[in-house]
């Protein structure tokens, strides 16, 4: 029998809520399921009450996982090297947080091969990217947007555009099931327009500004007509206190309201089916999950013409929603990145977004979100991610090989002056 092949993986721990977090357990189940992969996963960028490996009753020893401090070191990663002896390292998220990794590329690199799923979320081409690009064996891109970037700035770098998906959980339920769920959960909302926001409440997510507007959008049609339900933490540290910008908006008798505990997939599938548009509207969005999960469900979206959300809500033909144009491109930075581009709508441009929605009938709304989740189906499918995940890996470790058998990588480079 064939000696299964070992990943190193290091990224949000797979056992988390984050985007970052269930991509990395999509990728290494799909793996997993084939029977010729086995994973030590690096569980990152949550708080550990216990520091202890973790195995699961389905996976076993096939996958185990470390709870680790940000996304560990490089004294963690030399340790698995050599201890585990993996057949390739795989990573994922923000470029920012993996300069240390890359510095060590040679003590990595000249064992097994790199793998690298980028998250990036705007132009202007990131060319400072480009040393980051070239320190692995391969990319793999989760947007259009980031696609485009990589092959344009490093278009030597072996890459693959394999966008975000979500499993089937997320699905459109019979009517009957829909209307029972809205009568059980929003008895006083049953007749309302229903808006639903499901995001990490952080500055790039807009969640002040979305309030603020939704109350003029309220102003407007009446106060009584619509609800905004809102799937966030409220007190998140890297947000706004939202209790208290309702509390000062009066709006505090319904019209917003908040779901604050994490839920299961099935229960977050019935939220999406049961509201009528799901909106996101971050200045910066490398793919955008919840949109994506919301037109799975059948239910139609608002989103901000910004990173990965661009290529969600249209085809290039049909809309499955609305897509709000930018009315202000900055250019911002900092030290570790020169240069982004951050997108901002409006204030009228939403609310005139959100009224187009509120006026069609609920049967025109059901029938954009439908066709919506057969433009979903055909490009981001479950199956898809899963099976283009498969060939790429399987692709990158027989070109590569590790360890006795590496190949194709090369310490140094000869430049002619």
């Amino acid at each position: 029998m064939t000696e299964k092949k070992k990943i190193l993986v290091l990224s949000d721990h797979p056992m988390s809520p984050s985007g970052v977090g269930t991509q990395t357990k999509y990728f290494v189940d799909a793996l997993l399921k084939t029977g010729r992969y086995k994973f030590l996963c690096f569980g990152g960028a949550i708080q550990h009450n216990d520091n202890r490996p973790m195995k699961t009753d389905q996976w076993g020893d096939d996958l185990i996982i470390f709870p680790v401090k940000g996304y560990g070191d490089a004294n963690l990663v030399r340790e698995a090297l050599w201890n585990e002896r993996p057949d390739a390292v795989w990573i994922m998220t923000d470029p920012r947080f993996w300069g240390w990794l890359w510095e060590m590329e040679e003590e990595i690199r000249s064992h097994c091969p790199l793998v690298y799923y980028h998250v990036w979320d705007n132009y202007p081409y990131p060319t400072f990217n480009k040393k980051f690009y070239r320190s692995n064996d391969a990319i793999a891109s989760i947007s259009k947007l980031t696609a485009d970037i990589v092959q344009t700035v490093s278009p030597e770098t072996k890459h693959r555009y394999i966008p975000h998906a979500v499993p089937p959980i997320f699905n459109i339920v019979p009517e009957e099931i829909r209307q029972k769920f809205r009568e059980e959960n929003f008895k006083e909302d049953e007749d309302k327009f229903v808006v639903f926001w499901n995001n990490r409440n952080a500055r790039r997510k807009q969640s002040g500004s979305l309030i603020f507007w939704f109350k003029k959008f309220l102003d407007k049609v009446g106060h009584d007509k619509a609800v905004l339900i809102m799937h966030t933490d409220t007190k998140d540290t890297h947000g706004q206190d939202l209790d208290a910008i309702i509390e000062n908006l009066g709006l505090s008798d319904g019209q917003v309201k908040f779901s604050r505990e994490k839920i299961p997939p099935n229960a977050l599938s019935l939220l999406y089916n049961a509201a009528d548009v799901t909106i996101n509207i971050s200045d910066a969005e490398g793919f955008g999950l919840a949109t994506l999960e919301s037109l799975s469900c059948g239910t139609p979206i608002i989103v901000t013409m910004t990173g990965g959300l661009q290529e969600q809500v249209t085809d290039g033909k049909k809309w499955f929603g609305v897509g709000i144009e930018p009315s202000s491109k900055a250019i911002i930075g900092s030290q570790e990145i020169p240069f982004i581009r951050e997108d901002r709508i409006n204030e009228e441009d939403f609310i005139n977004a959100l009224t187009t929605m509120y006026e069609k009938t609920h049967k025109q709304r059901r029938t954009l979100g439908a066709q919506g989740k057969k433009y979903i189906d055909k490009n981001y499918s479950f199956e898809k991610f899963e099976k283009n995940w498969v060939e790429f890996i399987d692709e990158i470790v027989e070109e590569n090989g590790s360890w006795d058998t590496r190949k194709n990588y090369k310490a140094w480079e000869q430049i002619q002056l």
